[in-house]
């Protein structure tokens, strides 16, 4: 048999469903409006190291605010392809690190990687700045391009296990985002003395083919291997303009314009310190954000 509802039996049903669904509204809503995180991964340039300074905006920064996404960065001064992978916490935290993440029991790739599961779906955009300290050892040689060979072994595979981390935590449409350098060293021909003596100017000379054939397109192909890009920094801040181009630079006189450019861009040319300026950062902020936006459309 039927049993037939009263009037108030009525009202008061529908005044528990009315209950139970605004109730259920901030949960939604706040569910929809979880952040979108930007992560930064990498050495001092991922914290925007600069001497006298320490950390700064940098690059991360800039990009986080024309993404509108939230930064968290597990950048850490030092770090080579290998400590990024094996080396627990970060032995050189800056103060005031942009976004800055802490982790003091596993390594910067495997705490980036727990962040990411763990806001999987929330993950717009990862960008990674790393093998420098790798070759930067190298500049002491005689020849810097065996050493730099050598060392981009190393670095492929260490890129490539890291790229394909990151991959597999983010889920196969997160843009990921390698990051090259300035070819600080073009900044030889004026530091330490100008004139440049023969073996200043054998070391500028050297170190553009070590970034253009070596260790550049080795990036290229390891973050490639897990569907990331790599963006030519080296190429965007002017080091591949022929050396027999000159301009005048104040207070060096004639110089090459790619040095110019990498004394502009970075503190090499007055302190020998291979990290961006303010405007070098800036630069390479300038260059994440569109190949961002094509990634994501693509």
């Amino acid at each position: 048999m039927r049993r037939r509802l009263t009037l108030s039996q009525i009202t008061l049903a529908l005044a528990l469903v009315t209950a139970v669904s605004i109730v259920a509204l901030p949960v939604t809503a706040q569910a929809s409006k979880a952040p979108t995180y930007y992560v930064s991964l990498g050495d001092s340039y991922s914290v925007g190291y600069q001497p006298g300074l320490g950390a700064t905006a940098g690059y991360t920064a800039y990009v986080a605010r024309k993404t509108h996404l939230t930064l968290v960065n597990f950048g850490c001064a030092g770090a080579t392809t290998t400590s990024i992978l094996d080396t627990v916490g970060c032995p050189d935290v800056l103060p005031h690190t942009a976004g800055a993440a802490s982790y003091t029991t596993t390594p910067q790739a495997a705490a980036a990687e727990a962040f990411i599961t763990a806001h999987y779906g929330h993950i717009g955009l990862i960008t990674v700045s790393i093998g420098g300290n790798d070759v930067t050892a190298c500049a002491a040689q005689a020849n810097p391009l065996p050493c730099v060979a050598t060392a981009v072994v190393t670095i492929t595979k260490n890129v490539g296990i890291l790229a394909a981390g990151l991959r597999s935590a983010a889920g196969p449409k997160v843009p990921i985002i390698g990051l090259t350098y300035p070819d600080v060293l073009l900044g030889s021909y004026v530091y330490p003395s100008v004139p440049p003596s023969a073996a200043q100017i054998a070391l500028a000379q050297s170190s553009v083919p070590a970034f253009k054939s070596v260790i550049n397109p080795a990036l290229t192909a390891a973050y490639a291997l897990s569907k990331g890009v790599l963006v030519d920094v080296t190429k965007a801040t002017g080091a591949y303009v022929p050396l027999t181009r000159t301009t005048t630079l104040t207070p060096y006189g004639t110089v090459p314009v790619a040095v110019a450019s990498v004394c502009t861009l970075t503190w090499y040319c007055k302190m020998g310190n291979i990290h961006a300026t303010t405007k070098g950062y800036l630069v390479i902020g300038k260059l994440i954000v569109p190949r961002y936006a094509t990634l994501r459309k693509g």
